[in-house]
C-alpha cells in the first residue's frame, strides 16, 4: 500500500493519494483543485489514478475531484446522505458512485468503508481503509474530513453564520456528538488521517501534528471529553472564529461544479503602469501582493495589499468582490503560484497583471502611509488628536481592547465601510500590525485619509502602555 501526505499551508488542508501498488491503481481522498501533485506522485509510483473521495462538500477551497473525473477519468465517490440541499449536483456527465454510510468499495487490494460522520455538515462521510495486502482484517486508519481534527473536530454553525441557515449550528452540534459517540467506539490502533491542520477555520483549536490515532484523540481531544450533550454543544458553538464570506461561494461551487481550469482565461500583462491606472478609475480591484513593509514606503492610489504569504488565500477570499475582474501587482517570479493560490479558493476572474517592482517607479498617482508606536498613539489619543480601529476578531475583541476603539474585523471592512470614524486622524490596530497594514490599504483604497498602522498592534500595546 502507498500512502503519501499532501499539504496546503495557505489553506491548512491536507489531502491524501492512496494505492494498491500490486493493481497499480490510486485514489486522492479530499484532492485540491490543482491536481498535477497527485499526477505526478502516482506516475513516479507507476500508478494510475482511478478515484477521487470527497468527505463532504467543502466549503474553504475548491476541491479537485471533478479536475480529476475531467482530466484522468477518475470515479468520483460522494456522499448521498442529508436531505436535497446537500446533495452533489451536476455529475451525471462524469463517472461517480453516490455513498451511503455502510457502503464499501475495493481499490485493488485495498477495502475502504464508508461511515456517516454528520455535524460539521449533515452529508459528511468518513473512509476507512483496511489493507488487503497485509492480510488485515480490520481497518488501518480512517480519512476523517473535517469531523475528527487532531485535538479539534469540525464546527457545525458554517451554514448558520456564513449563509443565515437559522438554528443548523445547535442541530449541527447534537449530530456532532452522536458521531463522536460512534468515534469513540473504533479500536485506539487506528490512525486518524484529517482534512485539516492548524490554522484552519474549520474548527478553533486545531493541532499542527498531521495525523493521530483514534485512542490518542479519546484520550486528549477537548471534544471527546464530553458525556453530557447540552454542555458539548455549548462548549463547540462557543468562541468559534468568523467564518470567511468566500465560505458559502465554495459550498456552492463545489455543490454544482468549478470551472476547469483549463477553460479559465489566462491574465494577461498590461502594456504600461497607466492601463493599470485606467483600470483603478475605473473601479476595477487591483491587489498588490508585495510585503506590507514596502507597500507602506510606496504604492499606486486605490490598490488593496494582501501579501503573497501563508494568509494570502484567507483573505484574498474575504475581501476580493467575486463578481469582478481582478488585476494584480505582482512579482513575475510568483505570479504562477499566487494565480494558483487564487483559483483554489475559486477566485477565477484575474484578466490581468504588472510587474509589481516596476509599478510604484513608473506611475504618477503614489501614496504611502506611515506606522505609529503605542507610546505616540497613546499621546494623539489622550490629546485627542486621533481615533482607533480595532480590526481583530470578536473573540480577541471581547479578550481585551484599547479603551475607546471602535471594532470593526477587517474581513467585514468594506461591508462596513460608512461605520469608519474618519473625523480625526485614524490609527488602525489589530494583533500584531499584520492585519491592521491590509486594513490601511483597503481604507486608502476608499479614500480615507490620515492613517496610521500601529507597530506591533495590540499585544506591543499591552506590552508597552498596559504591562
Amino acid at each position: 500500500m502507498l500512502l503519501k501526505y499532501f499539504y496546503d499551508e495557505k489553506l491548512a488542508q491536507a489531502s491524501y493519494l492512496v494505492g494498491c501498488q500490486a493493481a497499480k491503481e490510486a485514489v486522492v481522498v479530499d484532492p485540491a483543485r490543482n491536481i498535477e501533485p497527485y499526477i505526478q506522485e502516482a506516475e513516479k509510483n507507476g500508478m494510475k489514478i482511478i478515484g477521487a473521495l470527497e468527505t463532504h462538500i467543502h466549503a474553504d477551497f475548491v476541491s479537485g475531484g471533478r479536475e480529476l473525473a475531467e482530466r484522468v477519468g477518475a470515479t468520483l465517490y460522494v456522499s448521498d446522505e442529508g436531505d436535497a440541499d446537500w446533495k452533489y449536483q451536476n455529475i451525471d456527465h462524469l463517472p461517480h458512485k453516490l455513498l451511503k454510510g455502510g457502503d464499501q468499495f475495493k481499490i485493488g487490494n485495498l477495502t475502504f468503508g464508508v461511515v456517516h460522520t454528520p455535524g460539521h455538515t449533515p452529508e459528511s462521510i468518513s473512509f476507512t481503509l483496511t489493507d488487503g495486502g497485509a492480510n488485515a482484517d480490520e481497518p488501518i486508519g480512517i480519512f476523517t474530513g473535517d469531523f475528527v481534527f487532531v485535538g479539534d473536530v469540525g464546527r457545525p454553525d458554517l451554514l448558520e453564520k456564513a449563509a443565515g441557515a437559522q438554528g443548523t449550528a445547535q442541530s449541527g452540534g447534537y449530530q456532532m456528538f452522536a458521531s463522536l459517540q460512534m468515534f469513540k467506539e473504533l479500536p485506539d490502533f487506528m490512525q486518524v488521517w484529517p482534512g485539516h491542520g492548524a490554522g484552519s477555520a474549520c474548527g478553533k483549536a486545531l493541532g499542527a501534528v498531521p495525523s493521530s490515532t483514534v485512542g490518542y484523540e479519546k484520550r486528549f481531544n477537548w471534544a471527546l471529553q464530553y458525556t453530557d450533550k447540552e454542555a458539548f454543544v455549548a462548549a463547540l458553538l462557543d468562541g468559534q472564529p468568523e467564518p470567511p464570506k468566500y465560505f458559502v461561494v465554495m459550498k456552492k461551487v463545489n455543490k454544482i461544479g468549478p470551472a476547469s481550469l483549463s477553460n479559465l482565461p489566462k491574465a494577461e500583462e498590461l502594456a504600461s503602469i497607466s492601463e493599470m491606472e485606467q483600470q483603478i478609475k475605473a473601479g476595477h480591484q487591483v491587489i498588490d501582493t508585495r510585503d506590507a513593509p514596502e507597500f507602506a514606503k510606496g504604492h499606486v492610489e486605490g490598490t488593496i495589499n494582501i501579501p503573497f504569504n501563508n494568509s494570502f488565500a484567507n483573505w484574498a477570499g474575504w475581501i476580493v468582490d467575486y463578481d469582478r475582474p481582478l488585476y494584480l501587482l505582482a512579482e513575475k517570479n510568483e505570479l504562477s503560484e499566487i494565480e494558483k493560490t487564487l483559483h483554489s479558493v475559486g477566485i477565477d476572474q484575474l484578466v490581468g497583471y504588472y510587474d509589481a517592482s516596476k509599478a510604484v517607479s513608473e506611475s504618477s498617482l503614489t501614496q504611502s502611509y506611515e506606522s505609529i508606536t503605542p507610546m505616540e498613539a497613546k499621546n494623539m489619543i489622550e490629546q485627542q488628536k486621533a481615533q482607533i480601529l480595532d480590526v481583530r476578531s470578536l473573540e480577541e475583541w471581547n479578550a481585551g481592547h484599547i479603551e475607546g476603539a471602535t471594532h470593526i474585523m477587517l474581513g467585514t471592512l468594506l461591508d462596513r465601510i460608512d461605520e469608519v470614524p474618519t473625523k480625526r486622524p485614524l490609527i488602525v490596530q489589530c494583533g500584531s500590525g499584520v492585519r491592521s497594514a491590509i486594513a490601511v490599504s483597503l481604507l486608502q483604497s476608499k479614500g480615507i485619509t490620515n492613517l496610521y498602522n500601529l507597530t506591533g498592534g495590540y499585544g506591543k500595546w499591552k506590552q508597552d502602555i498596559q504591562d
